[in-house]
């Protein structure tokens, strides 16, 4: 194909999907506005129905991020200052960060190196050579550290779903609950199920560079426990079921009511954005088969029974910096999610992990590369970056 001009690609445009849907956005916020309603009125209620609906779950809670989503669900799960949380090195900082913030210890499990997520086989490795359990309490006590196993979050990383059917199983064999970091993956499913029901409860973000974003910070937690649900709703308005009354202490964390409105116009397209993403990505492994890039670099893999919504399009590759610096010097957006492994992060030193206790992580820290994926992007864009890709290697085999 021949470009006539010399136009970038961005790795997102929202300016591109706010145009297509500008006027329902300002007859949302409108209403909002006067109405005069901000915290958790109308539009957040209606949004939680919708989200519960939409996952399949009995109940979201709104909150005001992704990593609040994380961080109180932890805490009505129990976790508390001295248990530990098991999670994986490769990730968004927030997942194992909300860990610490409750004064707990992340504990990390390598990822399955075609899919980026939590390796079951390490998981279940893990607990039965370095913890014990005690069948008479239900406690699972990590040997070298002492503390008590209290939660395990799996990361569907990307847009696609971790091996939830094994990972439960493990869970369930260990009375550990299971906390979904779906922070990406909103619309992804998993054997006929959605994210956001596949655990004790899910945790989104509305992010605005996520596949159902805001117009800044906000979050949902999804559950199918009444109880649970409860008690997320408890925490996220200081642990005052009455005002100025605190059975618990809690958090400051609501999601805003424009928020809701906006969310609630984008929740209307969600689906369709999600399959213009899975369009996309069909069309770039069409043409990097043509292109004959396959011996360079490694496409993103769709898991049997799993449906990938492409929050990143995310290829491993040869000389992935050079590749960076190549497609950045043509205006072609591209980014690293995520180019140091949790593991290795200096604020984490004193958990004194090796940088090679975890090498599918550390490798893919190393040779991973994010290409434009959002719904709006137009076949000659898709081509424009994958013929880029293309030059780059003709120029350095």
């Amino acid at each position: 194909m021949l470009f006539m001009d010399k136009k970038g690609v961005p790795l997102l445009d929202l300016k591109a999907q706010y145009a297509t849907i500008r006027a329902e956005i300002e007859t949302a916020v409108g209403e909002v506005l006067a109405s005069q309603k901000f915290i958790l009125g109308p539009a957040v209620s209606a949004l939680e129905s919708e989200i519960a609906r939409f996952c399949g779950t009995s109940h979201a809670v709104a909150v005001a991020s992704g990593t609040d989503a994380l961080l109180i669900s932890l805490k009505a799960l129990g976790v508390k200052v001295g248990d530990a949380v098991v999670t994986v090195p490769f990730t968004f900082f927030a997942t194992a960060g909300v860990v610490v913030n409750l004064g707990a210890r992340p504990i990390f499990i390598d990822i399955d190196e075609n899919s980026f997520n939590m390796d079951p086989e390490a998981l279940s490795s893990f607990f039965l050579n370095e913890c014990s359990f005690d069948s008479s309490s239900f406690k699972l006590t990590h040997r070298t550290s002492k503390t008590i196993i209290k939660a395990i979050v799996p990361v569907h990383l990307y847009g696609q779903c971790a091996d939830m059917d094994e990972i439960r199983q493990i869970a369930r064999r260990y009375h550990i609950p299971v906390a979904e970091d779906a922070c990406q993956a909103i619309g992804a499913e998993y054997g006929g199920e959605r994210a956001g029901a596949l655990g004790n409860v899910g945790c989104f973000s509305f992010f605005p560079t996520k596949n159902l974003g805001g117009a800044g910070d906000g979050g949902m937690v999804t559950t199918s426990d009444a109880e649970l649900a409860a008690r997320i709703r408890l925490l996220r308005t200081h642990g005052a079921e009455k005002r100025y009354f605190h059975s618990v202490v809690g958090f400051n964390s609501r999601l805003d009511e424009i928020q809701a409105a906006i969310l609630r116009v984008k929740m209307r397209h969600l689906e369709e954005w999600n399959k213009k993403r899975i369009r996309n990505a069909a069309r770039y492994e069409q043409e990097f088969t043509v292109a004959g890039l396959l011996p360079h670099i490694t496409l993103p893999a769709v898991c049997s029974g799993r449906t990938h919504i492409y929050h990143q399009y995310v290829i491993r590759c040869r000389k992935r910096d050079q590749l960076q610096e190549y497609l950045k010097a043509r205006e072609i957006g591209c980014e690293i999610y995520y180019p140091l492994s949790l593991h290795e992060q200096k604020c984490f030193e004193y958990l004194h992990y090796e940088a090679s206790d975890f090498p599918h992580s550390k490798n893919a820290a190393a040779e991973v590369l994010a290409l434009p994926i959002y719904p709006e992007l137009t076949e000659e864009q898709i081509a424009r970056v994958a013929h880029s890709v293309a030059e780059f290697y003709r120029q350095n085999p």
